[in-house]
């Protein structure tokens, strides 16, 4: 395994340093998983969002195709409408 330092700032170190307590696991572990899912180099199936189909958009099929959608709006350099 390879050794890497970065620097972040302190409202973010103290986050991660609650999620590792939160997990029982350390702090290395938690940025590991994280950069792994962020890059999207885990097996685990994307969540479904349970919010997705709440509310009226006046079209038929949003909540049907809410993981489409979200997918197509949330990709690097997604033109935003």
């Amino acid at each position: 395994m390879s050794r890497l330092t970065i620097s972040l700032p302190e409202p973010l170190a103290a986050i991660l340093a609650r999620e590792s307590e939160r997990r029982a696991t350390s702090v290395s572990d938690v940025v590991r998983r994280a950069l792994a899912s962020y890059l999207g180099l885990t097996d685990e199936a994307p969540r479904k969002l349970p919010f997705a189909g709440l509310g009226r958009s006046g079209r038929r099929h949003t909540a049907r195709n809410a993981e489409e959608i979200l997918a197509r709006e949330w990709r690097p350099n997604a033109r935003r409408r």
